[in-house]
């Protein structure tokens, strides 16, 4: 079950937190993982670790804001492997401030990340998908983007616009073998949000029904599972990894 041998898999944002445990985990049910992002060392460190325990990963060294960085990335994933079989669209950035002190900067540099980074992805991910009649495209937003969050005006419109883009592009797609979904994550425990002042971490502990933080591999193991075969008929969706977050 979950068995990916002889997929290929792109994973962004993989040189820590949430995209370093997918690399790992895809790269266990047997994919090979391209693991993409702007820290050559960190990724590099990464690609090696993961061929130490006799997997198969590689890696490419770019910024998915530049759109025709990202888009040659992809062209080359496909020409060497011949097959781009999953696409995990986990890069993000956040610039966080009040609307009132939020510069266009702030706005530009978020957007341009988390949501057209997405679309060239997946723009050039599709034509070799539809080729092959296969594919998976996962995309990593944040319960942010469904509920919203106060100083967060950009990223929650960036991790918003993900999921209505998603659904959208999943029924474009839909006839051809390819789902698209996406992953909302809750609090989960990466360097993004261990600084966190304790008073705040408890505020927030009370608001989750499962009194805990999530694991990089609680997203991971969703990742998996919507990766596989036996994900073939879930697309448009967004699956909440949140401990309740949501409904609380």
């Amino acid at each position: 079950m979950f068995n990916l041998s002889g997929k290929i898999a792109v994973i962004t944002g993989a040189s820590q937190g949430i995209g370093e445990v997918v690399a790992e985990k895809l790269s266990e049910a047997g994919a090979h993982v391209v693991c993409i992002a702007r820290s050559t060392e960190k990724i590099k460190k990464l690609v090696e670790k993961i061929s130490n325990n006799g997997l198969k990963a590689s890696y490419i060294s770019c910024d998915i804001s530049k759109g025709k960085d990202f888009t040659d990335a992809i062209t080359n994933i496909y020409s060497e492997f011949q097959s781009l079989d999953i696409l995990i669209n986990n890069a993000g950035v956040t610039r966080d401030a009040l609307l009132m002190r939020m510069n266009e900067e702030q706005w530009d540099t978020v957007l341009q990340t988390n949501l057209k980074g997405a679309f060239h992805g997946m723009k050039a991910a599709i034509r070799p998908m539809m080729k092959k009649k296969s594919g998976r495209i996962i995309n990593i937003t944040s319960i942010v983007g469904l509920t919203g969050n106060a100083g967060q005006a950009n990223y929650a419109a960036s991790k918003s616009g993900l999921i209505g883009m998603s659904k959208s592009i999943a029924k474009e797609v839909a006839t051809r073998g390819i789902t698209v979904n996406c992953i909302a994550p809750g609090w989960i425990e990466t360097k993004m949000t261990e600084n966190l002042p304790e008073k705040s971490r408890d505020e927030l502990l009370k608001r989750i029904p499962q009194a805990r933080t999530g694991k990089p591999e609680d997203i991971a193991y969703t990742v998996l599972f919507l990766a596989s075969d036996e994900a073939n008929y879930i697309t448009g969706q967004t699956i909440t990894v949140d401990g309740g977050r949501v409904i609380n």
